[in-house]
């Protein structure tokens, strides 16, 4: 169980760097040029504020979770 929870977690913390967040409009506009350092840098910066709402509802989520369990072990 508790490899299960690190695989888990390991692959959460690793699919953003894998992931393409551009939209249409902003690969179009990047790609058309010869430098490819700009769309990169530009889809690092989408997939880093992607990444936080989803840490902090599952922040948000374990509390409750963890509250709940409490509630019911007393």
């Amino acid at each position: 169980m508790k490899y299960r929870k690190f695989f888990f977690i390991a692959v959460l913390m690793f699919s953003p760097i894998i992931a393409e967040a551009q939209c249409s409009m902003c690969r179009a506009v990047l790609e058309s040029e010869t430098d490819q350092s700009a769309a990169e840098g530009i889809n690092n910066g989408i997939v880093y504020l992607m990444a936080f709402p989803y840490i902090l509802i599952g922040g948000i989520g374990y509390f409750i979770y963890r509250s709940r369990k409490k509630d019911k072990s007393i």
